[in-house]
């Protein structure tokens, strides 16, 4: 009896010391075995009719009305986040205190931050990824990853980054999102296990697609896009990598002119 009550007791123990188990979204886009049309959008009204299967939008200007519309008409939705900057006039602004700020020259005129200070971030990153989930959406792309490349106001190196961007996976995970790296080819090697999928801007031009082969080799997929030159000329490259691409404007509108696939 006295071993029957110890064992009971080691178990309640353990049942009560043990983290509860995070929620983990089957990776996105979860067995699509060719490129999905997508659409990128971040300025003018929204464009819910485009023939696109994939959509990236602005979570904050996109409204639950507009997602819930997407959804019902089959669309999977990405919102896009920065990571690992902030810009001014943002709701979350006040959150970042001075010791976190940076130079300015991040992705969308935005400030860098020092990720080496995760405990000071992940609680606003974490309510970001929060507001993608309350209006729907099913992954998210991660921007502003990469500031190790950059003159961000700090000395982050290679090894700081990944780590930051890695916890940036792990924590979409618990929070039942897909997670995407946007950019970032210096460390596409080494994070693409970590990540479902992701976007890239201008690797044709900047001739850097081929470092985005651990995607597609590893059955993920690439969501491609180039703002100059035609896709009479790029998509002959793109389509044979894998990827799914299209040409846009830079401001992000909802004109789009994708490859044929």
């Amino acid at each position: 009896m006295l071993l029957a009550a110890l064992v009971t007791v080691g178990v309640l123990v353990a049942c009560r010391s043990e983290p509860p188990r995070p929620v983990v979204p089957v990776p996105w886009p979860g067995g699509v075995t060719r490129p999905q049309p997508w659409q990128w959008q971040l300025s003018g009204p929204l464009d819910v009719t485009v023939d696109a299967d994939v959509f990236l939008l602005d979570p904050v200007r996109t409204t639950a009305a507009e997602t819930t519309e997407l959804r019902a008409r089959g669309r999977r939705l990405i919102c896009l986040v920065s990571a690992g900057s902030f810009t001014a006039g943002e709701v979350d602004e006040a959150r970042f205190p001075a010791a976190v700020r940076g130079r300015g020259g991040a992705p969308g005129g935005g400030t860098w931050l020092d990720v080496r200070q995760w405990d000071v971030l992940e609680p606003v990153l974490a309510d970001r990824l929060r507001l993608c989930r309350g209006k729907r959406f099913e992954a998210v792309a991660f921007t502003a990853v990469d500031g190790y490349a950059h003159r961000s106001g700090f000395p982050l190196d290679f090894d700081a980054q990944l780590r930051f961007n890695r916890r940036l996976a792990v924590l979409a995970r618990s929070l039942a999102l897909s997670p995407g790296l946007v950019n970032n080819v210096g460390q596409v090697a080494a994070l693409a296990p970590d990540f479902d999928f992701a976007v890239n801007e201008e690797c044709v031009r900047l001739r850097q697609c081929d470092r985005l082969l651990p995607f597609t080799e590893a059955g993920k997929p690439v969501l491609h896009v180039e703002y100059a030159g035609s896709t009479a000329d790029f998509c002959v490259t793109t389509v044979g990598y894998g990827f799914a691409s299209m040409r846009k404007q830079r401001k992000l509108d909802a004109w789009r002119a994708p490859c044929a696939y």
